[in-house]
């Protein structure tokens, strides 16, 4: 992505010199905290239930200064670029629809913190919190999509971040209380599809975002869109299943299919409009 001279979002806050730290998941199985992390972020639920007692009960009284690397440093920028163009995007396409937009905050922390939502930590993966507003990354996520999932790349790490941030446009629009609502009427089985429906969704909202960073700053350059795409065959539920090592369980998605996933986002790439993404109207196994 071509982003020389575009503004950092003012909505990020820096965690990373905080106290709380985690205990050391990094350590596990195949794919290490990756598969943790992206099990949680794709197979739905509240993402903040994966974390250990130990690892909610950490001190963040003291504070350790945080050095970052200049890698690290310019991931940080890009986050916030990234987050920028977020809100630029989604301002003017509520402002068409005669909404207001109100900004999403961001929280890039290290190890472990506090969100509204509960704890969260690097095994939680990143997440978007209704009852804050706040999209919280550890950014050490993006490495291990890198190293564990041949997802690297600009774009696809651009993807992640448009990803949570539609969840928060679903939230303004009342889509995640519906949701919410529906879910607690109904059976395991058909409230895992509208956890499916809403991530699916959110999977093209992030495509419409990508047209619009797309359109309005000529950003893409060749490859860019495949590594989002590919991204998002990666975190597939029946891709992740079997890299957990299990059998691919459908009545268990949440997320839905790599295929889907591709296909929403794609969807959304091409549409670039903010109401042509109703994955609620449609029957099940049309997704």
């Amino acid at each position: 992505m071509r982003l020389d001279g575009r503004r950092e979002s003012t909505n990020v806050e820096d965690r990373r010199s905080g106290g709380m730290s985690g205990t050391g998941k990094a350590s596990l199985g195949i794919g290490g905290m990756i598969i943790v992390a992206l099990l949680t972020w794709v197979m739905g639920g509240n993402p903040l239930e994966v974390l250990d007692d130990d690892e909610g009960s950490g001190d963040e009284g003291q504070q350790t200064e945080y050095v970052q690397s200049e890698e690290e440093a310019q991931l940080f920028s890009f986050t916030k670029k990234i987050f920028a163009s977020t809100e630029d995007v989604w301002t003017e396409l509520f402002k068409a629809e005669g909404l207001e937009y109100r900004q999403p905050k961001m929280v890039i922390y290290r190890s472990a913190t506090r969100s509204g939502c509960g704890q969260a930590s690097s095994s939680t993966g990143p997440f978007y919190c209704p009852a804050d507003q706040t999209v919280y990354i550890d950014l050490s996520f993006f490495d291990e999509m890198e190293q564990e999932l041949d997802a690297g790349g600009d774009f696809a790490y651009a993807y992640v971040i448009a990803h949570e941030v539609g969840h928060h446009v679903q939230n303004l629009l009342g889509t995640i209380d519906k949701v919410d609502n529906e879910t607690a009427r109904v059976n395991k089985k058909k409230g895992n599809q509208l956890s499916v429906r809403l991530e699916l969704q959110a999977d093209y909202l992030a495509g419409v975002w990508a047209n619009h960073e797309n359109e309005r700053w000529k950003s893409l350059q060749d490859g860019d869109l495949e590594e989002a795409i590919n991204a998002a065959s990666q975190v597939g539920d029946d891709r992740l299943q079997k890299a957990a090592g299990g059998s691919v369980v459908p009545d268990a998605f949440t997320h839905g299919t790599s295929a889907q996933r591709m296909r929403w986002l794609k969807r959304g790439y091409q549409s670039g409009k903010l109401r042509g993404g109703d994955t609620f109207s449609i029957p099940y196994n049309d997704l």
